[in-house]
């Protein structure tokens, strides 16, 4: 009797030792069966990503009994409005990366994730308690939490990114403060390069109407590029405005004509679908953020890539700018959500999942006395393109980045100022649903005849016209009738 009643404490303790060992300690769900994880982030996928994918499985098998397998949706489908088609498809999938430029919003009332009121604090703890309240109020739609936003502030720093290396050996000045700087660049690039477009263009448009809207001042609604409604941040209640209503646009297009008859673009831009075309050598300025700057420089540092910033406002980025979303279609939402914890908690997984194979992709250097992030690959894996990741105690400064980075994010640092500017409209979401057949229509309205005219492919005078008739036609004028006191309510609400 008193060897059985050993043998069955013995038994009672290996169930429960057993028990626990299934258990996530803050969690509290189960970890007994392994499943596989899946994600949508964005980008082409890198050639040694199932090397790095084998290194995380490794770890995540012993700390989570699950393995992680990335998909990559290319920029060239994002393009074509694949992204949304990943909610509306019925695949199965667990995580993907979202943002404000992705429309984030709008997919999650159209129920394409997960609410996560009660998931989030449950499974992902740290990383929830961590959110600041600006983070947890723009990842609320409709009174429910949809995505755990990015712990790592960004800007809304936009410009030029160009090369010296293939300009200033030709008499070209190194001035870069605005936009007839920009074309003095252009002329001598194409008189001295004949192999190089002076402007990167591909078939998401040019990004230089982004960039003249900014540099005036003005604010993207939606917080973001490509968008095609606006508001002076600086008005005390703003009120919105598309490009056929604001005075400078004949000026825009004029330059923009120009560019186009001086060849410094091609004329077949917007059949193009290489994203790349800067990173490898085929043209002398892409227009785009200061991340993408510093890691063009590290790509080719022997080119003397220099960047302009042309935002007049600047102010932090939407914190769901960069963030993670657990599909409604996730067969396993709880182990997806601890896996995030732990991606943007825990820096030996953190590193794994984002820098890849230490030795192998990636080495930390001290530089300085300061910790550095030296990418040894930069073609095979350059980082993870799922951005959401990124937290400030783990992201790493990067060997090899610009010298003026910091000189730059601290002047952000110092001029951003809590409800000043765009500053204050930050946090504002367009809800699209009882406009949602007039907004998508103004967008393919856009597109189409947009951006040949942006680009001076069509006449002037008439294509802006044609323009604004087409967009009246598609309901403009009620989309912004709607958002307007939408963001009349917030402007309201944030000055109680």
């Amino acid at each position: 009797m008193k060897r059985k009643s050993i043998l069955f404490a013995a038994l009672i303790l290996l169930i429960a030792l057993s028990s626990c060992g299934n258990k996530n300690a803050e969690g509290g769900a189960s970890t007994s069966k392994r499943v596989e994880l899946v994600m949508w982030i964005m980008g082409d996928e890198p050639p040694r990503l199932g090397e790095v994918m084998d290194n995380l499985n490794k770890i995540l098998i012993q700390r989570l009994n699950c393995t992680l397998k990335i998909n990559y949706l290319s920029w060239a489908d994002f393009g074509n409005n694949k992204y949304p088609l990943l909610f509306s498809s019925g695949e199965a999938f667990d995580m993907a990366y979202t943002a404000t430029w992705l429309n984030f919003a709008d997919l999650a009332k159209r129920g394409a994730f997960k609410e996560l009121d009660e998931l989030w604090p449950k499974y992902a703890p740290k990383n929830f308690a961590r959110q600041s309240k600006t983070a947890l109020f723009q990842a609320t739609v409709n009174g429910h939490l949809y995505c755990m936003p990015t712990l790592q502030a960004t800007y809304s720093a936009f410009g030029a990114i160009y090369r010296t290396d293939i300009a200033s050996p030709h008499g070209w000045d190194g001035k870069m403060e605005n936009f007839q700087d920009i074309e003095k660049f252009f002329s001598v690039v194409k008189a001295n390069n004949p192999g190089i477009e002076p402007l990167d263009v591909y078939n998401e448009g040019s990004f230089v109407d982004d960039m003249w809207m900014y540099f005036k001042g003005y604010y993207s609604l939606k917080g973001s590029t490509n968008d095609f409604l606006y508001i002076d941040p600086a008005q005390s209640n703003p009120k919105i405005f598309t490009y056929y209503e604001e005075s400078s646009i004949p000026e825009f297009l004029g330059m923009m004509d120009r560019w186009n008859k001086a060849g410094y673009f091609p004329k077949s831009a917007l059949s193009d679908t290489d994203a790349g075309k800067f990173t490898n050598g085929k043209s002398a300025l892409r227009i785009h953020n200061i991340d993408s700057y510093e890691g063009e420089y590290r790509t080719n540092p022997s080119w003397g890539i220099r960047w302009f910033n042309m935002v007049k406002d600047v102010s932090n980025m939407s914190f769901t700018q960069d963030a993670m979303v657990i599909s409604n279609t996730s067969k396993n939402p709880e182990r997806a959500l601890m896996l995030w914890d732990l991606i943007t908690n825990d820096e030996v997984v953190y590193r794994a999942f984002y820098y890849g194979i230490e030795g192998s992709t990636y080495r930390i250097v001290n530089d300085n006395g300061v910790d550095c992030v030296d990418m040894l690959d930069n073609v095979g894996f350059a980082f993870s393109n799922c951005w959401a990741a990124r937290t400030s105690e783990f992201n790493l400064p990067t060997v090899g980045a610009p010298k003026d980075i910091a000189g730059y994010k601290a002047s952000y640092d110092a001029y951003i100022k809590d409800g000043v500017g765009a500053q204050r409209i930050r946090s504002f979401v367009m809800d699209t649903s009882s406009i949602e057949t007039e907004y998508s229509t103004c967008q393919n309205v856009h597109r189409q005849y947009w951006y040949p005219l942006e680009l001076g492919l069509v006449d002037l005078r008439a294509g802006l016209k044609e323009y604004e008739d087409k967009m009246k036609t598609a309901g403009v004028d009620k989309v912004k009738q709607v958002l307007q006191g939408q963001l009349d309510a917030y402007i309201r609400e944030i000055s109680q």
